[in-house]
């Protein structure tokens, strides 16, 4: 079987069983975040913290509660770190540094995940287990958190609530990503993932030299990083890892666990709204996006345009031959789109040109479907921007979901999608006008800048996947890129939390016959212009001097 058709099956199958989990797990969590009732373990933890989850909470109070959360995480991550080898299962690993292990805090606390370090080299099981994993299933929670409430602002009419965080965050743990990360857990260990408690396994190389194999909780982890679109890998060659990916089967069902919340996640949308065509339309702008990128990535990749990948007669530098061509393009197409970060190939050995589009997508918002969570409140954002353009067109006040979008919307709406590209460009501005950061750089050139502006897209995008060659484990990355992924997070959270708290406080007006219908192909392809050109495009001149450049 050529790999263009081995491709062409996998992503049918893909497509196939998301559509097959699209309706029960997308009402599932419709019903979890709706219910009146808790669980009897979801009472005895409200108890144990003093939390009343019948109390509503303004947009203010939720914000503050979300922030206070992810501040003690930080804290918490950050001294089990430096303390790490006076604790149980350190295997015998020193303290994280001090600017390593603030990176490190703040990636995994705002689900972004990178990695400056090696894990089978730095983290004992400990930290990896009660730090990182935690960690993947709290942010993942927290970004599903923030959604449902933007969610409750477009349903609720003459209120300032919009929810309990305390409530939204324990479900979400608890009544969706706990079980599903079970289950991924044990199809991960059956497919040959490895899931122990080794310190390591001696080996002798066909070389003669002898090394140590580690081993660890490493199924466990890898569930729950894909399915909460974390990524951080437990090792240092992440999904590439046969630990953590052993074979094509595997990979595929990664993929599918990346994808699967952010896809589900609109059928969620949808019913809560009371307008399930919402959902679709949604939906349709995720998928024509992804497959857009997935499209040329594949196209480029497989075309392997440049003299040395010609005699070469494959662009296979940096692939895995488990994988191929068109599995590490699907899979880094996803993990880019869905502000992930796993990887399954080094994605600065792709293309310039599919390099490029890897970190188009990302500079897209991470919408193409998203984060768990992130993906859904980003997309609805960028449809708010939508409406107003086609408000402006016909000289009326725009409306989404039954909502007048008015000034403060707007600015609202104009704050969140700037922060980003500030954050991103900025950084690298800065990167590369620091002789000390540009020593970073390994490889001159315009590969030197796509490897530093895709360093402060991933991060400032909480995707957490790296372009390799960036020598990052330095102090000015270690903290800059820390502060730009706190910064990447919270911001566009508390932006939205307000939206929320804006829209939740007016009153729902009915559909006129000059409302915009948005539910429709036109919609559709009005948002994939506007999340295009808004989000997308603003990187271009950065784009043209790295990867075009190159490419070119």
């Amino acid at each position: 079987m050529s790999d263009t058709t081995a491709g062409l099956l996998q992503v049918a199958l893909l497509i196939a069983a998301l559509a097959a989990c699209y309706r029960p797990l997308g009402a599932y969590m419709a019903r979890a975040y709706t219910s009146e009732r808790d669980t009897r373990v979801e009472k005895l933890l409200y108890r144990l913290v003093g939390v009343d989850p019948r109390a509503d909470q303004r947009w203010s109070v939720y914000a503050r509660a979300l922030l206070a959360f992810s501040a003690v995480s930080v804290l918490g991550l950050y001294a089990l770190l430096r303390f790490q080898p006076h604790l149980p299962l350190s295997l015998g690993f020193p303290g994280v540094s001090p600017d390593q292990a603030f990176n490190t805090a703040a990636s995994f606390v705002t689900n972004t995940n990178w990695q400056s370090y090696s894990g089978e080299s730095t983290m004992g099981h400990l930290a990896q287990m009660a730090g990182l994993a935690v960690q993947n299933f709290a942010s993942a929670a927290v970004g599903m958190a923030v959604a449902v409430a933007l969610i409750r602002g477009f349903t609720r009419s003459r209120t300032d609530r919009v929810g309990n965080f305390w409530v939204d965050l324990t479900r979400g743990c608890l009544r969706i990503l706990l079980p599903l990360a079970v289950v991924g857990t044990i199809a991960l260990v059956a497919l040959g993932a490895v899931q122990n408690f080794s310190s390591g396994t001696g080996a002798t190389t066909l070389a003669g030299i002898h090394q140590s194999i580690p081993g660890g909780p490493v199924a466990s982890q890898e569930a729950i990083k894909e399915l909460g679109t974390n990524g951080g890998g437990f090792y240092n060659a992440n999904s590439a890892h046969p630990f953590e990916n052993p074979n094509p089967f595997s990979n595929f069902l990664e993929i599918f666990f990346l994808l699967l919340i952010p896809v589900a996640l609109t059928r969620t949308f949808g019913l809560m709204v009371k307008d399930k065509r919402q959902g679709y339309a949604i939906l349709a702008t995720m998928g024509a996006l992804w497959s857009m990128i997935l499209a040329g990535v594949w196209a480029l990749e497989a075309a392997h345009p440049g003299t040395a990948l010609k005699l070469a007669g494959a662009a296979m530098e940096g692939k895995e031959t488990r994988f191929g061509v068109a599995a590490s393009s699907l899979f880094a197409t996803s993990t880019t789109g869905t502000s992930t970060g796993a990887v399954d190939a080094f994605h600065s050995s792709f293309t310039a040109l599919g390099g490029g589009l890897l970190i188009l997508n990302m500079g897209l918002g991470e919408v193409a479907p998203g984060g768990t969570g992130s993906g859904i409140y980003g997309i609805l954002v960028l449809a708010i921007v939508a409406v107003f353009v086609a408000g402006l067109m016909v000289g009326r006040t725009p409306e989404y979901l039954r909502k007048k979008i008015t000034s403060r919307e707007i600015k609202l709406v104009s704050l969140y999608i700037l922060t980003t590209p500030v954050l991103v460009l900025a950084g690298t501005g800065l990167a590369m006008g620091l002789s000390s950061a540009r020593a970073s750089i390994l490889n001159p050139g315009p590969h030197g800048l796509s490897e530093v502006l895709y360093a402060f897209m991933s991060t400032g995008n909480n995707n957490g996947s790296a372009f390799a060659g960036l020598s990052a484990n330095t102090g000015f990355y270690n903290v800059g890129l820390g502060l730009v992924m706190l910064a990447g997070r919270f911001i566009p959270i508390v932006l939205a939390l307000a939206l929320a708290g804006s829209l939740a406080g007016q009153r729902s007006v009915p559909e006129t016959a000059g409302t915009l219908p948005t539910h429709t192909a036109l919609f559709v392809a009005l948002l994939i212009g506007v999340v295009v050109i808004v989000a997308g495009l603003t990187y271009f001149p950065a784009l043209a001097l790295g990867p075009l450049a190159e490419g070119l």
